[in-house]
């Protein structure tokens, strides 16, 4: 279980911390390149050809043609993850789940480095294809947020459920016999809609519900821990938000944090997988519409002499 208050395995942190680092990386390049021709990318259009960096900045420049090289190779990398669905070889190496999160990171850094790569110049084809690549990023980030809610196999989310449910249970009644919450108040705190309201929600409305359920939560809790803090412990906490000195109340906030979690992910299953499938339908196009533009741009940019 990889949810709120899931321990990580020592393979999980790396990736993560790899995840980080590259993210990180990216966008310190990014913004070294944007602060290196700031005085270029802040001229008029009509302008840019008399500043002494033009010959640099401009998409055809020294850096400009790098740029663009350096956006096709790491667009290529973005498709060794629906390549590896297709090909054996890679579906040996590491798991899908990994895959996906370099992917996400991928197409993430795609945008900034064709945004400096055009000198943020969007119009014509580029630009056609900038905001056809800024609709897949945005599917990208709703598809990624989507996989995350549907648990690999429900007979294993119900047995961590039922363990997480017993820990939770055990541990917010001793915190009821000592007084510290009232009977109910950390199940009520923490409340799910009703099932078959979710099952008859329009398919975005369901989404919606997921994502304010999850954006919920954090606050949620933060509002349990308050009870129990004193003021200058709710500033150093950040209100709650953040982990608090007292280990019994952190041991029984994250059981029944991770509960509510797995709950959500349960309850909302179903509905998940209706969006999912209907995010492929929309996601796909995209990718592949992009992809043509660009070797479109590639083919007239080498017809033409810049490279």
């Amino acid at each position: 279980m990889t949810g709120p208050g899931a321990t990580l395995q020592p393979g999980d942190r790396r990736h993560r911390a790899l995840l980080a680092a590259l993210a990180l990386a990216a966008a310190g390049f990014a913004a070294f390149v944007a602060w290196s021709g700031y005085g270029y990318y802040r001229l008029p259009v009509s302008q840019r050809p008399f500043s002494a960096l033009h010959a640099t900045f401009r998409p055809a420049g020294s850096a400009g043609l790098r740029l663009g090289m350096l956006s096709v190779f790491l667009f290529a990398c973005i498709y060794l993850y629906p390549l590896r669905k297709r090909i054996p070889f890679l579906q040996r190496i590491g798991k899908t789940r990994r895959w996906l999160d370099f992917h996400v990171v991928l197409g993430l850094t795609v945008p900034l480095i064709v945004t400096l790569h055009a000198s943020l110049k969007l119009h014509g084809l580029i630009g056609l294809a900038y905001w056809i690549m800024m609709a897949i990023v945005v599917s990208g980030i709703a598809g990624r947020y989507l996989y995350a809610q549907i648990p690999r196999t429900v007979n294993a989310a119900e047995v961590s459920l039922q363990e997480l449910a017993g820990e939770a249970d055990s541990l917010a009644a001793e915190l009821q016999r000592q007084k510290v919450f009232e009977a109910g108040e950390l199940e009520a705190a923490l409340a799910l809609p009703d099932r078959r309201a979710v099952e008859e929600m329009p398919l975005l409305a369901a989404l919606a519900a997921m994502a304010v359920q999850d954006l919920r939560r954090p606050f949620r809790v933060a509002a349990l821990r308050r009870k129990l803090l004193t003021p200058a412990e709710r500033v150093l906490t950040l209100g709650g938000l953040r982990a608090s000195t007292h280990g019994e109340l952190e041991t029984v906030l994250a059981a029944v944090r991770s509960r509510s979690w797995l709950l959500a992910k349960i309850l909302f299953l179903k509905r998940a997988w209706e969006v999912f499938h209907l995010w492929h339908v929309v996601h796909r196009p995209f990718s592949y519409s992009f992809a043509l533009i660009v070797t479109a741009h590639i083919v007239l940019v080498m017809l033409m002499g810049y490279f």
